[in-house]
């Protein structure tokens, strides 16, 4: 079946934009050929520089012919609605018919539309798609257009089975040519068909695909740090970018001057990745950063790239020469001295300044270091200092360095180590695959931090929305939990029921990975006195391996049930049945032995509970599966006699309530 190739080639295209773009344009293409009923075989885009590309194979080379049925409107309907529909489906009144259905006569269309060739569809489809393109940022280059693009676009190659697919887009027509590299290849390239697309565009210096590129940038780092015994420190984000940025991408190594080797490698890490998209190597034997990078070119140079380096080299003296500065200058003043700055930076209009938040998280901290047995002292020293790297040169230039940068301003200041280390860690866990402190001064400070971020914002009802989470919370939430449950640490939550509810939610996704069922979150958090995270997840875990065993899945069954039954004669009586069972009342043996069996067990599982033994409560909860089976099979629960239904049901409620010790059954699902 023939193929469409589709190039639309520009000036160069931003490198965070090009997977985004790439999954745009197959998106909708798919779904404008879906739409009209095609059908193929397969599609893939791809993204460069200066060029998205879209190959979808396998299409056929007509659309279906169309036959269907429209229901129009009621005959007694308003003349308008009916010229509406007139109008929809370019008949006349005449061609429609009228079918009886229950809810009167309707005017029903017969609607037949011969497939159209498959070039005339996608002349028609493919500006609509490209006027579509959601970029996140667009431009006008032709005086007098409104139409917008990335960059200015200069091509488009269009091709249904080798043919040209004639159409126009911001005045710009479709042809069977494209461009090659830039500097390494002149004149255009004729291209039908995409192996011969892609094959032509390598042997003028294009890697059409985005993952190729990354591929040899990556070995090309690799092989090069080897050459000098050094090895490449991974950085997935800049790969993705430097990928975005070459279409025949060339490895070279530089130097870095002796004069920057002093300043910490977080600094010259960041300048050279942020400014100049350098990977830093380091030396595999100290694990250190090494005095050399590696630059990405465009270019395969004549010099071996002698000329490339040398110039990188200028530029990055003049970067690291700023970086260096900033830190000479920022090690004059201590960050003690930097606290009264802080009064100068808003955090939020509703919860005050920098220096208003540090003394809340300050008192939080301390509060929190008293009751995990850390220093706290130490805590709230940390906690008072923590945010003063706010206001330095370093942090101003690089804001992802914040806290790294507290640390080593901490100890150049004399601080306790305890001090630095939790200036740069309070932060974490920043990230899913981002560790957590582990000791307790910088998990003293951390947790106040995410508290009080969490706590104020609430308060101050800028809560996340299904849309959007600007003061990432959810984040927040995640870090409490995880430092936590992580470094078993047992700090009661004591927040608001709202707050509470959100940690439930985040909690669920924490626990996700380890297979622990939502529901049994939401029965241990419905008891509403359970907000130490530690021992809730041991209470849940114990639960979920319980509910696993016969004994658990049917007494889960009898709790059910029971649960069923109370709803119903309650709703009937009006009333709430209680727990208080009159022991003379009872008569038949299965309904004694529950009774015996609910008040030895109801005793053991609260002892077990006080212990944090939940291993035995659920023992406990499975010596009730055989009397709470014997009772529903050998009684009857609404007798005739009033007292003895009632006293039956009292039964049943007590039931209930043994087990909601543990967790409200009622949330489990199955």
């Amino acid at each position: 079946m023939p193929d469409l190739l589709l190039e639309l080639f520009s000036e160069e295209i931003p490198a965070r934009m090009q997977a985004g773009a790439a999954r745009d344009l197959e998106r909708l293409m798919v779904g404008a050929l879906t739409d009209r009923g095609f059908l193929f075989e397969g599609a893939k885009a791809f993204a460069g520089p200066r060029r998205l590309t879209l190959a979808i194979a396998g299409l056929p080379a007509k659309q279906s012919d169309v036959r269907e049925e429209l229901k129009g409107p009621k005959t007694d309907a308003p003349p308008a609605a009916l010229e509406g529909f007139l109008k929809k489906t370019g008949l006349t009144k005449d061609q429609l018919k009228v079918e009886t259905t229950p809810k009167g006569d309707v005017y029903m269309a017969l609607i037949e539309r011969a497939g159209r060739e498959t070039p005339q569809v996608l002349a028609e489809i493919i500006p609509e798609v490209m006027a579509k393109l959601p970029w996140p940022k667009s431009m006008r280059w032709k005086p007098g257009s409104a139409v917008r693009w990335v960059r200015p676009l200069h091509s488009i190659l269009c091709t249904f089975d080798g043919e040209l697919v004639p159409f126009s887009f911001a005045g710009i027509s479709t042809g069977l040519h494209t461009r090659g590299h830039r500097f390494l290849s002149e004149g255009k390239i004729e291209a039908r068909r995409f192996d011969d697309y892609a094959q032509k565009l390598k042997a003028n210096h294009v890697v059409l695909e985005a993952e190729e590129r990354s591929a040899i940038i990556f070995e090309g780092i690799k092989q090069a740090a080897f050459v000098h015994g050094l090895e490449m420190i991974p950085d997935e984000g800049l790969l993705a970018e430097v990928c975005g940025l070459a279409e025949w991408p060339t490895v070279y190594v530089g130097t870095i001057q002796d004069e920057f080797m002093d300043v910490p490698a977080e600094i010259l890490q960041t300048s050279m990745r942020t400014h100049q998209k350098y990977f830093s190597l380091r030396d595999p034997k100290t694990g250190k950063m090494a005095n050399r990078f590696a630059l990405v070119a465009n270019m395969v140079a004549k010099d071996g790239g002698k000329e490339i380096v040398a110039g990188n080299e200028r530029v990055l003296r003049a970067r690291l020469s700023d970086a260096k500065f900033f830190w000479d200058e920022d090690r004059k003043h201590t960050l003690e001295s930097r606290v009264e700055k802080l009064k100068g930076i808003v955090f939020h209009a509703k919860l005050g300044t920098q220096a208003e938040r540090v003394a809340r998280i300050e008192k939080l901290a301390g509060e929190i270091a008293a009751k995990i047995g850390a220093d706290v002292k130490l805590a709230q020293r940390a906690a008072r200092l923590a945010k003063a790297d706010l206001t330095t040169g370093v942090v101003g230039e690089f804001p992802e360095l914040q806290g790294v940068m507290g640390r080593y301003y901490a100890l150049h200041d004399k601080e306790e180590a305890a001090v630095a280390d939790a200036a740069r860690d309070h932060y974490k866990p920043v990230g899913p695959s981002d560790a957590v402190p582990t000791d307790k001064v910088a998990i003293s400070v951390a947790l106040a931090d995410k508290l009080d971020a969490l706590t104020g914002f609430f308060a101050a009802g800028e809560k996340p929305t299904g849309s959007g989470d600007p003061f990432a919370l959810r984040r927040a939430a995640l870090g409490v939990i995880r430092i936590l449950l992580e470094n078993k640490l047992r700090y009661p939550l004591k927040l608001e029921s709202d707050l509470l509810s959100f940690f439930a939610d985040r909690l669920k996704v924490a626990l996700k990975e380890k297979g622990i069922r939502h529901d049994l979150i939401d029965a241990v958090f419905s008891l509403g006195n359970e907000d130490d995270l530690v021992r809730l997840v041991a209470r849940v875990e114990a639960l979920q391996a319980f509910l696993k065993s016969d004994d658990g899945t049917n007494l889960l069954a009898g709790y059910k049930r029971a649960a069923n039954i109370l709803k119903a004669e309650e709703k009937k009586d009006g009333k709430t049945f209680t727990s208080e069972v009159l022991e003379n009342k009872l008569a038949e043996p299965a309904e004694k032995a529950l009774f015996a069996a609910l008040t030895k067990a109801r005793a053991a599982i609260t002892a077990a509970l006080d212990k944090e033994d939940f291993a035995a409560a659920m023992q406990q909860m499975s010596s009730l599966r055989v009397p709470v089976d014997g009772f529903f099979e050998g009684v009857k629960v609404n007798a005739d006699d009033k007292q003895v239904r009632e006293n039956r049901l009292n039964l049943l409620a007590s039931l209930r309530a043994t087990l909601h010790q543990v967790a409200d059954f009622s949330k489990i699902e199955g």
